[in-house]
C-alpha cells in the first residue's frame, strides 16, 4: 500500500499479529469459531503482506492477481456460507475489499489514483468498515461483572474467548480502514 513506511510496519505487525491469533482460535471446541476463524486468519496474514511498504519489497507483477483470486475464492466461499446466517456477509464485504485493493494496486502500482479523487468504491468501503469499526469497539466495553464469562459458557481456552475474538475483528478493521485511506 502506499504511505509512510512506520505505518506500514505497524500495520503488518498488528495484521499478522491478529493472523498469528486467529491461527489459535482454530484450535476451538466450536466448529463455527474454527471456520471464522480460518478466514480471518487468512485475511489477517493477506492484509500483513499487502501492507509491507514498497520501499521494501516490490511485489512481482503476478503478486497482484494471485491476491485478487485467493481473496475471490475467499469471498465465494463466505457467500457460500452466509446462506447460514448474515454474520457471514462481514466476510464477504472483507474479502471483496482485498480484492479491490489488489486490482486497484495492480492497475497503478506506485501510482495510488492519480489524484482523481477519491473514487466512490473506496469511499463506501471506508464508510463500511469506520461504522463496523465503531460497532465493534462499542461491543467491547465491558458490562456488568462476569457478563463475558456468562456469555462464552465459562472460563475457556484462548480460542474460545468472544472479547479476543471481537477485539481481533476490531483490529483488522481499523487496519482495513487505514489501507483503504491510503489508496
Amino acid at each position: 500500500m502506499h504511505g509512510p513506511v512506520s505505518s506500514g510496519w505497524l500495520l503488518v505487525a498488528l495484521c499478522a499479529a491478529t493472523g498469528a491469533y486467529c491461527l489459535l482460535r482454530m484450535r476451538s471446541s466450536v466448529e463455527e469459531q474454527r471456520r471464522a476463524a480460518g478466514g480471518e486468519a487468512l485475511m489477517g496474514f493477506g492484509m500483513a503482506a499487502m501492507a509491507v511498504p514498497a520501499t521494501a519489497f516490490t511485489p512481482p507483477s503476478w503478486a497482484w492477481p494471485a491476491y485478487a483470486v485467493v481473496f475471490g475464492a475467499a469471498g465465494l466461499h463466505a457467500l457460500w456460507t452466509a446462506r447460514a446466517g448474515a454474520r457471514h456477509l462481514h466476510h464477504l464485504v472483507g474479502a471483496g475489499a482485498m480484492v479491490y485493493m489488489a486490482v486497484a494496486m495492480a492497475a497503478s502500482p506506485g501510482h495510488g489514483h492519480g489524484g482523481s479523487g477519491m473514487p466512490l468504491l473506496t469511499g463506501i468501503l471506508l464508510l463500511y468498515f469506520t461504522g463496523y469499526v465503531l460497532v465493534t469497539g462499542v461491543r467491547l466495553v465491558p458490562g456488568p461483572a462476569g457478563h463475558a464469562v456468562a456469555a462464552a459458557g465459562g472460563p475457556g481456552g484462548w480460542g474460545d474467548r468472544p472479547e479476543l475474538a471481537r477485539a481481533c475483528r476490531l483490529s483488522m478493521g481499523m487496519a482495513m480502514v487505514a489501507m483503504l485511506l491510503t489508496m
